[in-house]
């Protein structure tokens, strides 16, 4: 059997399986197999949570979460949806995280 025999034989064409190794396209890794997971949120919320109570502010909570009252824009940038455009504003119950710094 020739090279031409082989390419004009229709009846023996199976379809091509994909590799063991290839990766899916809708997988959470690329072809390199890096992650296509976003880290900047689940670094934001790998930290502690805390409820609000009542007398609280986001420079007391930075106070004695991290010893430095002045860290409260870290607490406040990871919770932008939660408390909203003021950072006066945080509500006694309002569940915040509280980033690692």
């Amino acid at each position: 059997m020739g090279l031409f025999d082989f390419l004009s034989n229709e009846g023996d064409k199976k379809p091509v399986a994909p590799a063991a190794g290839t990766p899916n396209a809708n997988a959470d890794t690329d072809f390199f197999g890096n992650s296509k997971v976003d880290t900047t949120t689940a670094a934001a919320t790998a930290g502690e949570t805390y409820t609000v109570v009542s007398g609280d502010s986001l420079s007391k909570i930075a106070k004695n979460h991290y010893g430095d009252a002045s860290k409260w824009h870290q607490i406040y940038d990871a919770n932008k949806g939660t408390i909203g455009s003021n950072p006066d504003k945080i509500e006694v119950g309002q569940v915040l995280q509280l980033p690692k710094l």
